[in-house]
């Protein structure tokens, strides 16, 4: 079983910057690939930015050159370092990771971390 511990989420203007950290749980060698999401109420989960084991990344369109999302396989810590805030950024944003349980390989999902940027 993995487990996620999602943390760095608030209130900030537009323009500003928010560092989100997510931690899991497990052994070296039963993470895969990494990946946050965003939700607004009304609307579907969408993703946001994702990050395998090689550190290979691929971002939403509408992320591309404001958000980094990086990790340090040594702690199964992802980071997303979001600058240049919108307001259209504001979320709930979910950790994602693909790891090897007691029934293999599955997803696994954090809480969710708020993000409400103010114009």
């Amino acid at each position: 079983q993995v487990q996620l511990v999602e943390s760095g989420g608030g209130l900030v203007q537009a323009g500003g910057s928010l560092r989100l950290s997510c931690a899991a749980s497990g052994r070296p060698g039963s993470i895969g690939t990494m990946g946050w999401y965003r939700q607004v109420p009304g609307k579907q989960r969408e993703l946001v930015a994702t990050i395998t084991t090689i550190s290979s990344t691929n971002y939403a369109d509408s992320v591309k050159d404001r958000f980094t999302i990086s990790r340090d396989n040594a702690k199964n810590t992802v980071y997303l370092q979001m600058n240049s805030l919108k307001p259209e950024d504001t979320a709930v944003y979910y950790c994602k990771v693909r790891g090897l349980g007691v029934l293999g390989w599955t997803d696994y999902w954090g809480k969710g971390t708020l993000v409400t940027v103010s114009s």
